[in-house]
């Protein structure tokens, strides 16, 4: 893929950073939520912390999951990055591909099963649906941190491909 403009690149880079925010803040919602059922136990504040994830999770979380993938995706295909010459974008990428499979095929389908159980007068886990954004809160911040710090350099196809660059050059 071809370098992206100036331009393209900026506004990709923030679609990216504020899809990124948007599921995190979800995420931070989602688990509010989940602690608010667990800790009010069975009735109607759990049921309604429970209706309430549905429907976050429902329209938000795979809009902001596939948002993040993408653009995430065109920035390291279209910038300097790469997807596979440095060993931070590649963690990042398949952490989030990670991520957004586990929250539209697991967690949101849990969420499904949950409010199923709750309405049919069936017990339920308590802390059931606060694991879920509890791994992911751990799994977003690391990647914004090694965002942030771009550690641990090239990947052995980056550094074959710098390699050739600089034979070339």
């Amino acid at each position: 893929m071809r370098q992206l403009s100036r331009r393209a690149r900026r506004g990709t880079l923030a679609l990216h950073v504020c899809a990124s925010a948007g599921w995190l803040g979800m995420t931070l919602c989602l688990l509010a939520l989940g602690l608010t059922a667990a800790l009010t136990g069975p009735g109607a504040v759990a049921e309604a912390s429970y209706r309430s994830m549905k429907l976050f999770a429902d329209w938000l979380l795979g809009p902001l999951a596939l948002v993040t993938l993408v653009s995430g995706l065109l920035l390291s295909l279209g910038t300097r990055w790469g997807l596979a010459r440095h060993r931070w974008v590649w963690i990042k990428f398949w952490l989030t591909l990670a991520a957004a499979a586990a929250s539209v095929l697991v967690f949101r389908v849990r969420i499904d099963g949950t409010l199923a159980d709750v309405l049919a007068g069936r017990p339920v886990l308590p802390y059931e649906l606060v694991i879920p954004p509890v791994v992911s809160l751990g799994a977003y911040t690391f990647m914004t941190v090694i965002s942030v710090l771009k550690p641990w350099g090239l990947t052995k196809r980056g550094r074959r491909r710098a390699s050739a660059a600089r034979s070339r050059g």
